[in-house]
């Protein structure tokens, strides 16, 4: 009678400790994944509109509209960056007022003159068609929200920028500076900024954009910079601002590259 009380015993303590182990399992699993299900609905004419949302949103879509397509200048010829092997009148124009607008604001600022501008060939999205020009043109342009920023760089990384420039065949928008290549047109033999010879001794103040500030598009020499400066300003509106204080826009192909 003894033996079969003992091993009731340890019988009942098992099974207590086993309730108790499975039980915090239970309650100590974390629930997790194990299946993921999703189906493509497609945004096209089969979706029906619905009318009472239409006719919310219907003023504010004129408004928008309304401003969107009001004429700001016009443009004599078609721009496209598509057309020209080292520059295009797009790259030239984009490269252009953005070294002028830059160099206005930081000079208010820093009382010091921007030399460069370099902005990249994918960043223009669209051409300018000839003819009126808008503020949609602005945004088919430029969709990003990118904004200007002034890097000093030093003379080793402007040459490093040239060495891109030159080794990417990419008609990349440039201003400020002019580089004569070599006979292979695999290198340069010279670089002028603002009309000099590239000084080894000197830094240099370059207007580009957020997106290559941080090494997008491998421009990783602007990760170099002494310093940079945020100013505060959309290349978008850059671009729309230049549109409304000038009633014809320059066609310009010259001599920066040669």
């Amino acid at each position: 009678m003894t033996k079969l009380i003992i091993n009731h015993s340890k019988f009942c303590f098992f099974i207590v400790i086993l309730t108790l182990s499975i039980f915090t399992n239970f309650t100590t699993q974390k629930p997790y994944i194990t299946t993921v299900k999703g189906k493509i609905i497609p945004i096209d004419q089969t979706i029906k509109t619905s009318s009472e949302y239409d006719n919310y949103i219907a003023p504010y879509r004129n408004h928008i509209n309304k401003d969107l397509d009001s004429v700001l200048s016009y443009a004599p010829e078609y721009m496209d960056k598509t057309i020209g092997k080292w520059q295009t009148t797009i790259g030239n124009f984009l490269a252009d007022i953005t070294l002028e607008k830059a160099n206005s604001l930081f000079k208010k600022s820093t009382g010091k003159n921007v030399d460069i501008c370099l902005l990249n060939h994918g960043g223009i999205r669209a051409p300018i068609p000839q003819g009126d020009v808008t503020a949609r043109t602005a945004y088919q342009i430029m969709p990003f929200e990118n904004s200007l920023i002034v890097a000093e760089l030093k003379a080793e990384q402007i040459v490093n920028m040239v060495e891109y420039f030159i080794q990417s065949q990419k008609a990349h928008p440039i201003a400020g500076i002019q580089i004569e290549l070599s006979n292979d047109k695999k290198s340069y033999a010279n670089i002028f900024i603002q009309g000099d010879l590239l000084d080894s001794e000197k830094t240099y103040f370059v207007a580009t954009s957020d997106y290559l500030m941080t090494g997008g598009d491998n421009m990783i020499f602007f990760e170099k910079a002494v310093r940079s400066y945020d100013m505060n300003y959309k290349l978008r509106n850059l671009i729309i601002d230049y549109f409304k204080e000038n009633d014809t826009l320059p066609i310009v192909l010259d001599n920066r590259i040669k």
